[in-house]
Parts: C-alpha cells; structure tokens; sequence
C-alpha cells in the first residue's frame, strides 16, 4: 500500500506548493479535489489541465484520483441528467489527466427513502460505468453521507458492472455510524478501489458528527483496519483526508500532513 493525500488539506496552497510539500513528506500520489484552494470542476481549461499533468510529473507524484462533486442518488431524473452530465464530463478529464479513478457521493435530497436513493445511484452509475469502461478509467462510490453503511453501497454495487465501478472506504464514516470495520471490509470485499485515512472522535455533547483529529488521536481504529487490508491483499492506495478546506479550524497542513504520512509509516510497518 502506498500514500498519497488530497488537496483538501491544503486551500491556501498552490498545486505546486502542495506537490512539492507531499513530496518532501513522503507521500507517492495525489489525490485532486482542490486547485490552488478552489475545487475542481469539469470547466478546468486545457492549459490548467497540462499543468496538474506537468507539475505532478516534474515531483515524481502519481494522480491517483479525481475527486468530483457528483452526487448520484437523486430520485429526480431532471437531476440525474445534470449529474450523470457533469460525471462524464470528469471521466473524460480523469482520462486525459491519467487518473485511474473519479470519487462520486450518493448526496440525495433530504427526506429521500433509502430504495429512492438507491435507484436513482444506480440509474446514473450504469451510464458512468459504461463510459469508464471505454477510457479505461473507473468510478469509485464513497462510503460518506446517506451511503455510510457499506451494506447500502454494496446494494448499489451490485446491480453495476464490476470491471469499471467499485467503492471507496472512508475509515471514518462507517465506524462513526457503529459499523464494524471487518464488516465493511467484508462487505466491500474485490470491489474496494480506493481508502480515505480519517480520524475523529464523538463530541463531547454527542451527536451524529465527529471531531476530526491528527491519526492515532481519535477513535477510528486504523492501525488495526490496515493490518486487514493487507491479510485480505488490498494493495492499492491509502489517501489521507484531511478536510481543511470544509474545517479551516483543523491544524495547517504543514503539521497534518508530515503527522499522517509518519504515523502511517509506523502502523504499515507493523502490520
């Protein structure tokens, strides 16, 4: 398993800046959500696309994800149709910037059912998956908001082709809702593509929503999910999460992410 980290983390940095400061901490790819602090959209010209191509290349970091805004359980057709158009405008990007994968949500309207939801996710990845499949690129559904459980995005999984859609595990959310991590892992099973590395821990006055902490501060077990990880043979890339762009409040990325890619070292080494 190799590092990498989103762009997430650092909003007041240029590509450049965080490509050389991953670098310089050890991390081997990237994942791109953000550009230069504004989040990536499908708008993103032909110079700006060479440049992520050229900067990645010159510090020697793989792009191993383009992050997306699309959310595909909408119970809506009208809204399907403007998602579904948006995703396969960032496939053709992720294509053309050599990422082997773009990150989709499930993101209903609130007071969606659960089978809505999951019809409608299904009804807009079959067309992404079949577009993937001929640029060679896949789509990996995340384990975040209406879709925490894996049970919920194994369902959708399921009934889309295996070659080109598959799951991205977000350590966090899961745990957080009181899911096992050897169940997702067990859930997810040959369809995980993709792992998020976030910690957190409850608030002190409860509720749905965590803290997120520095690793190993919080009470997401990650040392223990990547000793499983690698006994069930997941050899792809584990992308540390630090949401600053939505948190300004979290530390700076000059203390996260040097923190994560060191105490991700330490539990590899000893899984």
């Amino acid at each position: 398993m190799k590092l990498a980290f989103t762009t997430l983390a650092c909003p007041g940095w240029t590509l450049e800046q965080a490509a050389a400061a991953g670098r310089a901490a050890g991390y081997e790819g990237i994942e791109l959500r953000l550009l230069d602090g504004e989040v990536v959209g499908p708008e993103l010209s032909i110079g700006g696309r060479k440049r992520v191509r050229d900067v990645l290349a010159v510090n020697g970091l793989a792009l191993v994800c383009l992050d997306t805004s699309v959310r595909i359980a909408q119970p809506s057709a009208a809204t399907r149709d403007k998602q579904l158009h948006d995703g396969l405008l960032m496939l053709e990007m992720a294509a053309e910037l050599g990422a082997p994968m773009i990150r989709v949500f499930a993101g209903p309207p609130e007071g969606t059912s659960d089978e809505d939801a999951i019809a409608g996710a299904i009804a807009t990845l079959k067309p992404l998956a079949d577009r993937a499949r001929l640029l060679g690129v896949a789509v990996a559904l995340e384990t975040h908001d209406a879709f925490c459980s894996s049970e919920t995005v194994a369902r959708v999984l399921a009934a889309t082709p295996l070659e080109t859609t598959g799951a991205l595990w977000d350590l966090l959310h899961p745990y957080r809702i009181g899911e096992a991590p050897e169940t997702t892992l067990a859930r997810l099973g040959d369809r995980l593509l993709h792992v998020h590395i976030k910690d957190g821990r409850p608030k002190p006055e409860g509720g749905p929503n965590w803290d997120l902490t520095l690793l190993g501060e919080g009470a997401v077990p990650t040392r223990a999910i990547l000793a499983a990880l690698k006994t069930a043979g997941y050899n792809g890339w584990l992308a540390v999460e630090w949401e600053k762009k939505w948190h300004p409040s979290l530390a700076e990325p000059e203390i996260a992410l040097p923190q994560h890619a060191e105490r991700l070292r330490e539990y590899l080494a000893s899984s």
